[in-house]
């Protein structure tokens, strides 16, 4: 297998459907742009097409959980940098970092950790990542050093010119 990144990177343009009376992007829209993001990467970097693999074997991924925090505010026609790497993985799940920057990738501005779950559409149920795919994921994994997300967004915060 050749190698394959493990950070994916992607920018994009905050919308003025996805902003609030501040023009500021609405907090449930972050989830929308970085999930986005992520499904677009993961197709043109590893191939993954979650949407035809639901179509063609029934399996896929649902979210599991997320947790994020909002640094800095994302504005109405601002380009965004958004980035996103697989931190841990099993048998059955994905524990993905996204994150959104500036477009210069020197502010940050909102960091989510999400578990996807590998589920098998046909017997609603959670199922086994094949062979190929957990591959995939060992030549990808890009683990973070801290443990808890409390504890990385600290990181940022201190790192990354989060405005006071």
């Amino acid at each position: 297998m050749k190698k394959i990144n493990p950070l994916l990177e992607s920018t994009v343009k905050i919308r003025f459907q996805d902003c609030d009376p501040f023009n500021h992007l609405n907090n449930a829209a972050y989830i929308n742009y970085l999930i986005n993001a992520r499904e677009d990467q993961i197709l043109e970097h590893y191939g993954i097409d979650i949407y035809k693999m639901a179509r063609t074997i029934g399996k896929s991924w649902v979210v599991g959980s997320n947790q994020i925090a909002y640094i800095n505010p994302a504005f109405l026609m601002e380009e965004v940098l958004i980035d996103s790497q697989l931190i841990s993985f099993d048998d059955t799940n994905l524990n993905v970092e996204l994150r959104m920057w500036n477009k210069d990738k020197t502010k940050i501005k909102a960091v989510m950790w999400s578990t996807f779950v590998h589920f098998n559409l046909m017997k609603q149920k959670r199922d086994f990542h094949s062979e190929d795919l957990m591959k995939i994921f060992k030549s990808v994994h890009n683990p973070v050093e801290e443990i808890y997300f409390a504890e990385r967004i600290k990181y940022f915060k201190k790192n990354h010119k989060a405005s006071k």
